[in-house]
């Protein structure tokens, strides 16, 4: 009655907390009651599904040690709640077990499992009976005593034998077991069954004052929240000292800051902000938007480059408090999409810093604020996985267990081990498997977080709520989302580079938008494409649109941003939008009514706002309707009760005012077809002012763009096609080397010398060690200088030397490969400390070795990921009689033969669900093909990963843009890697030398007694 288990008790648990609700309703239970083991994450959400039904709860926590239960402890009222969370919280920070006997918590009730009690009971402690006691209990010689401080401890868990099961198959996967050999111990009993309550007090019928004591528990235990609209804002109640100084304060900091954002304010400027701000002052917003003032204004303290995004750019306050850079007036952004007074949702500034900057600035609010924590997310069991996870607890071996996890197997041709792993992961996919942090999410809370839940500390270090950001909402507290992204990680190391290559041609300053938009330059790579490398206009996807808009201008680029999401996309409006802006004809045929809402975007919804717009001004909805419809695009909340009843109001309305069925659902199907993925308008602005950042420094510093882009791993591409961009702009790129490149790339002129940390396995430890060494003594001058100043491991050494760091020594690289090897023969027992002093080496002679002029091109590939000549070099096929991506103009609508080296493929679905793909490839020049693969053709010729292939298809044309409607593909083999074969002369390779010493150090191999057999040796 006092002890029920949902599947928040992870890896343990069967039911949601609604299923558990649901069961206590209608087994005629007066009060639901949840205890989960160590975790108060389903707290809030079922205390909130209970008031719904009418009906106050009863949360507690089942403490255990493992899998052993000390006891389990029910709030009396919230602040017992606060009481058993702290409790809790203290111990998932500290990892120390549970004490036998609960600390004294005076607004809870401790009940203990039988002979777990201590011998003396406080008044808020008990002695808990399961059914499974009772006999026991009888023939007790203390059993008066004992009933009267004993309660019902009947632990409910699962529903009957297919619950039990994968409760074991859950105990088997988190203990990493078979399940034929989980411990008793480690699983629950088969009789931990929810049972309705006239069973359970018939099995207690003989004990009448243990249902008495547990009714009493009951009718006295009850935690309480506000929950949606009537929830009382739960953040920081002010920045300052009061409200009152905080607006005084807020209004100060604006116009401090108009006459820059602002030089020429009008009444109109005047008016919003006077508008905007009485609207923060009545919602009680103040403390939060002068907290992400706060941490913004600290992050520019220390030069770090953040962008405001999201709704909030479609505020003027948040703009003059300088969170975001977007101009909502120039823009006639819609402030009530962000706060209005029927909004019902609180506020939510999406902040992004780069990734190297990002834990500073978390770790800063952490010091100035004392409630605070970051939210977590509900990792669950996704279908796959859990197939893999269950195959390995039947013990099935890999190949089963791989073509299980595939998907090709249904349950009716599996064997029955087979269809009992299909069935239960079904069963299980969904539930919680474990607590993760959210992307950003941070809660600044007036009162301590443990009034909400208990806090636990990830690898990560920082105090984590158990509960998402549903029920942060839900109970009144609002996230800030402090994130990161390695676009402003480009930006602001570019600027470092420029100062240090360009110290006279200094940039403009980052944040004068006002001059990037009217830069012609800018306005040329827009309309051509060509922005590999800048923040999110460097896809495949966003390129084409770009040569298809003939985009140039900053609202033109907001739009796109938005257009190209899937819910634009996917709708077929994007390519609406595309006829109307390029035909002015086109759009009389939009709608009237839309069109006269919808000017800017010629009556297409694009933005997020449009929504609200036209659930507004065409259907008739409140404000505050068409913001739950908005919210309702989002599939977490479409389940919810208020979007279902105001999607019938918007037909209804729709129908009411005279529109035609087929009108009506026209709209209805622009707005469901946004499903979450559409972004708000000031969302989009914010994107394209980065782009606008990220695309001024590539048209005026090109080199010095492109080696931020590689320093901070790329964005929408990998590495080779970066190096590949610089090398089009002009570059000479060099493999990593010995004396002239660092731990990361960096730029000489025009020479690009790629950074140490590219090469695979190189270890971190040893790139810092030779970069310190070269800087305090100078560059290495020889081999035996390097390894006399510098111990370096063999298996690393001979990274240095396949990579072609040493090739300014007069050695070839297999004669470095036996200098190498001779070395490390003679200080194998050497301990790692470099040589005081230099010595004279041991003059020798070796045999003349050849060495293919590909085997650097293939040393590459192996240790970058792609080599540095034209990847068409290395094919074993030279193309022939091809169409490269200059001609296709004027074979459009032929059937052509091109060679495309694969850079990108992106997989998707017909209406029909059919896979089908678009390829992105550079021909032999280098310029972009782009094809696409129907699925008839996908299926006949599949992709065979990295490679050059040769394409045979139609070229088809849409907006200007040249597209190979491909029918048939076929993969070109490479070049025959010399490396590992034996030379004629008899002698090894050098890089059979290498892979023979690295996969058998100290072996006695051929080479190694030849090399004992007299030849000379390195002196050291």
């Amino acid at each position: 009655m006092l002890h029920a288990h949902s599947h928040f008790s992870l890896r343990y648990g069967i039911l949601s907390p609604e299923e558990v609700l649901r069961y206590f309703a209608e087994n005629a239970y007066d009060k639901p009651v949840l205890t989960d083991i160590n975790s108060t994450s389903a707290a809030l959400g079922f205390i909130r599904e209970a008031s719904k039904l009418g009906k106050s709860a009863c949360v507690g926590i089942d403490f255990r040690n493992g899998t052993d239960c000390m006891y389990v402890v029910l709030a009396r009222n919230n602040a017992g709640y606060q009481q058993m969370n702290a409790l809790l919280s203290e111990h998932l920070q500290s990892k120390a077990p549970f004490p036998v006997r609960a600390p004294f918590l005076p607004d809870c009730h401790v009940i203990y499992p039988w002979k777990k009690q201590p011998d003396e009971l406080s008044a808020n402690e008990w002695t808990g009976f399961a059914i499974g006691d009772l006999n026991r209990l009888q023939v007790s010689a203390d059993r008066s005593e004992l009933i009267k401080r004993g309660v019902i401890l009947q632990p409910m868990t699962f529903r009957g034998k297919r619950d039990f099961n994968a409760h074991r198959l859950l105990r088997a996967i988190d203990n990493n077991v078979l399940l034929s050999r989980l411990p008793k111990d480690r699983q629950a009993s088969e009789k931990d069954c929810f049972t309705d309550r006239e069973t359970l007090e018939k099995h207690f019928e003989y004990f009448p004052e243990l249902i008495r004591n547990s009714q009493h528990i009951l009718a006295e235990s009850s935690v309480y929240f506000d929950f949606g609209e009537e929830a009382v804002p739960g953040n920081k109640a002010t920045f300052t000292d009061s409200k009152e100084e905080d607006y005084r304060l807020i209004r100060r900091i604006c116009e401090e800051n108009l006459p820059e954002r602002y030089p020429d304010a009008g009444p109109e400027i005047h008016t919003r902000i006077d508008s905007e701000l009485d609207i923060i002052r009545q919602k009680d917003y103040l403390s939060y938007f002068l907290i992400t003032w706060e941490f913004t204004s600290y992050a520019r303290s220390r030069g770090f480059y953040y962008v405001g995004r999201g709704s909030g750019a479609n505020s003027i306050i948040a703009y003059l408090l300088k969170i975001t850079d977007v101009d909502p007036f120039e823009l006639d952004l819609y402030f009530e999409r962000f706060i209005n007074l029927y909004r019902r949702n609180p506020p939510d500034f999406d902040i992004d810093f780069s990734w190297k900057d990002r834990d500073e600035v978390i770790a800063h609010i952490f010091e100035q604020y004392p409630n605070v924590a970051l939210l977590c997310t509900y990792n669950t069991f996704q279908f796959r996985a859990t197939v893999r996870e269950m195959g390995k607890v039947f013990g099935l071996p890999a190949e089963d267990i791989d073509l299980l996890s595939s998907g090709k197997v249904s349950e009716g041709q599996a064997d029955e081990t087979g269809r009992l792993v299909l069935r239960y992961s079904k069963y299980i996919a969904g539930f919680p498997s474990h607590l993760s942090i959210h992307a950003g999410g941070i809660i600044i809370s007036e009162k301590p977080l443990t009034c909400y839940s208990a806090v636990f500390h990830p690898p990560k270090g920082l105090p984590t709520t158990q509960f998402s950001m549903l029920e942060a909402e839900d109970v009144g507290l609002y996230k800030f989302d402090v994130l990161s992204q390695r676009g402003l990680s480009k930006i602001r190391e570019c600027l470092e580079i420029v100062s240090e290559t360009q110290p006279h041609n200094p940039p403009e300053d980052i944040h004068n938008i006002a001059f990037f938009k009217n830069n012609e330059r800018i306005k040329s790579v827009l309309r051509t494409g060509k922005a590999i490398g800048c923040f999110y206009v460097e896809s495949p996807a966003m390129r084409m649109l770009m040569l298809k808009l003939q985009v140039d201008s900053y609202l033109g680029l907001v739009a796109a941003s938005s257009i190209i999401r899937p819910g634009v996309a996917n709708s077929g409006m994007m390519r609406e939008y595309i006829l109307r802006h390029r035909d002015p004809e086109r759009r009389k045929q939009a709608h009237p009514q839309l069109a006269e809402i919808m000017r800017e975007t010629y009556g297409v919804m694009v933005y997020q706002e449009d929504v609200i717009k036209v659930a507004h001004h065409f259907a008739g909805l409140t404000l505050a309707e068409a913001d739950i419809l908005r919210r309702g695009m989002s599939g977490k909340y479409r389940s919810r009760d208020e979007f279902q009843s105001v999607r019938e109001k918007f037909h209804q309305n729709c129908l009411a005012r005279g529109y035609s069925l087929q009108d009506t659902q026209d709209v209805w199907t622009q707005i469901e077809s946004f499903a979450g993925y559409a972004f708000s308008k000031g969302h989009s602005a914010s994107y394209a002012v980065e782009s606008y950042q990220s695309l001024y420094l590539k048209t005026h510093y090109p080199l010095e763009y492109m080696v931020a882009t590689i320093n901070n791993f790329g964005g929408y591409y990998h590495t080779e096609l970066y190096v590949h961009e610089a090398r089009m702009l002009g570059a000479q790129i060099e493999a990593p080397h010995l004396n002239c490149s660092g731990i990361k790339t960096r730029l000489d002129g025009q020479i690009i010398y790629l950074g140490f940390e590219l090469v695979s396995g190189l270890e971190s430890r040893l790139i810092e060690e030779l970069t310190e060494e070269r800087r305090r003594r100078g560059p290495f001058g020889s081999f035996e200088e390097l390894v006399q100043r510098l111990f370096i491991p063999p298996e690393q050494l001979h990274l240095l030397i396949r990579i072609g760091a040493l090739r300014d020594f007069p050695e070839s690289r297999k004669e470095l490969f036996w200098k190498a090897y001779m070395h490390h023969g003679k200080v194998r027992e050497r301990q790692r400390q470099p040589m005081l002093f230099r010595s004279e080496a041991r003059k020798f002679e070796l045999p003349e070795l050849d060495e293919d002029p590909f085997e650097a091109s293939f040393e590459q590939l192996e240790l970058l990921g792609f080599a540095l000549r034209n990847p068409f070099d290395l094919s074993s096929e030279k193309p022939q009689g091809d169409v490269k991506v200059a001609e296709l103009k004027k074979h459009c609508g032929l059937i052509v033969k091109m060679y495309g080296y694969l850079v990108a493929v992106k997989k998707t679905s017909t209406k029909g669900g059919e896979h089908m793909y678009f390829g992105t490839w550079l021909d032999y020049n280098g310029d972009f093909i782009d094809s696409v693969h129907f699925p008839e053709f996908a299926r006949r010729y599949p992709f065979q990963g990295k490679g050059i292939y040769e394409l045979k298809g139609v070229v088809t044309e849409e907006f200007g843009h040249y597209t190979l409607e491909t029918g048939s593909m076929r993969k070109l083999a490479f070049k025959q890697d010399l490396r590992y074969n034996e030379q004629e002369s008899g002698q090894p390779s050098g890089d059979v030398i290498t892979d023979n010493f690295r996969k058998h150090p100290g072996s006695t191999s051929h080479f190694d007694r030849r090399l004992r057999g007299g030849q000379n040796e390195v002196a050291v």
